[in-house]
């Protein structure tokens, strides 16, 4: 079965469980704009004109489409009875709607997770049109529990792709922290990691221009920035940000070092301090991220170790789903701000796969951030790589 066939069937089991009787997919041209969904409905497919893809809770697959896209959809083995036109779609939809007769027709909007939003204004106006004068246009409902669930519940299959990108980035990491020199360019070191992905043959989890995110010293840009000119020097704290992309799944993993000045041994024990309350909150947060909890309870176990050892509050969520993008939708672990609207109150299911990534910085050497993956399984939370427990000393050449 290939994964599609697997997410398809898994879609329908989420059908029967959320009692929706009909999830359609409604689109066109989506080399313009492409919905999210059809990753997991069609792969990388594009599809032209407007198209169709229903899902039933009784098993149904149907899907109507331009005559000329017939034949390229039926190979994906998936979809059956594929139901083709020439000039114009609204009939066709019409009647295959008015036969199934749902109840609840979920369609791809939603407030709060943009993976789950890929049905365009004037798609959704033109959907009402459409059904104007039967009573379905009136039994369109939101998709996102639909979507959330299905990019959240990892296969195995897709859970042994992010865990090799894991493996990858890990292996990525070994490599760059052996050729680290002081002196050297946070630029530098970027364009190095950059060569060891195109060795590797894996892509980019996020684009390349902030990917990595490599931050030496207290003065470098921390967040959703690149590397700069800022040269590596002795009593820099040095920080990572950092993902693949392998066979459509990515790593996202922070990592730590520390350069050690002229006659020291170790670190200084302000940043010693500050690593192990980081590396605690993982820690915390991991063990708190079960089945059934909600992303904000596992929020708030990272959040307190950091500012019961009295640093500042980190104003970012602690972990956001990983999957086919870096920054995958449905719950959140993060706090009930109003930017995350209801993703923190979201529960947590077997077969997520989250980051854990709390931080803070230390003042005149820079910022400690450690982040995680990890899979949830029915009894806990499990690390997909070797988590960092210890910070990384680099003497000068």
């Amino acid at each position: 079965m290939t994964l599609i066939q697997e997410k398809v069937q898994q879609a329908i089991d989420i059908l029967r469980q959320q009692e929706i009787d009909l999830w359609l997919t409604f689109v066109r041209e989506t080399s313009g704009v492409r919905d999210p969904a059809l990753d997991l409905l069609v792969g990388p497919a594009d599809l032209t004109w407007q198209t169709a893809l229903m899902l039933t809770r009784q098993g149904g697959r149907l899907a109507i489409i331009g005559n000329l896209e017939k034949e390229s959809l039926g190979r994906l083995g998936v979809y059956d009875p594929i139901l083709g036109y020439d000039t114009a779609v609204r009939d066709l939809l019409r009647e295959t709607v008015t036969r199934l007769d749902p109840q609840r027709i979920a369609v791809n909007t939603s407030r709060d997770n943009v993976h789950a939003d890929g049905l365009t204004h004037a798609m959704y106006l033109k959907l009402q049109e459409y059904l104007k004068g039967t009573v379905y246009a009136d039994r369109l409902v939101s998709a996102e529990g639909v979507i959330s669930a299905l990019r959240g519940r990892k296969t195995p299959a897709e859970t042994e792709k992010i865990r090799r990108a894991v493996e990858i980035t890990e292996q990525i990491f070994a490599r760059t922290f052996e050729y680290i020199r002081v002196g050297m360019t946070e630029k530098e070191v970027g364009a190095f990691m950059h060569a060891r992905m195109a060795e590797a043959g894996v892509g980019f989890a996020w684009p390349r221009e902030s990917n990595p995110a490599v931050n030496s010293g207290p003065d470098s840009p921390v967040g959703h920035a690149g590397p700069t000119d800022i040269q590596i020097q002795p009593g820099h704290l040095l920080h990572f940000d950092f993902g693949v992309k392998f066979e459509h799944y990515c790593s996202d993993i922070q990592r730590m070092v520390y350069i050690l000045r002229p006659g020291e041994t170790d670190a200084p024990p302000e940043v010693k301090h500050g690593f192990e309350t980081v590396r605690q909150a993982v820690e915390n947060c991991r063990a708190a991220l079960k089945p059934g909890v909600m992303g904000k309870e596992a929020d708030a176990a990272a959040r307190k170790t950091v500012t019961d050892a009295g640093y500042p509050e980190y104003m970012y969520g602690t972990g956001h789903q990983l999957g086919r993008v870096a920054h995958d939708g449905g719950a959140l672990l993060g706090p009930e701000w109003e930017k995350y609207g209801d993703s923190p109150r979201q529960r947590v299911e077997t077969g997520n796969v989250f980051t854990i990534e709390p931080g803070l910085a230390v003042p005149g050497y820079g910022y400690i951030g450690l982040e995680e993956d990890v899979v949830v399984t029915e009894s806990g939370a499990e690390y997909l790589g070797e988590p960092q427990k210890e910070l990384i000393l680099l003497k000068q050449a």
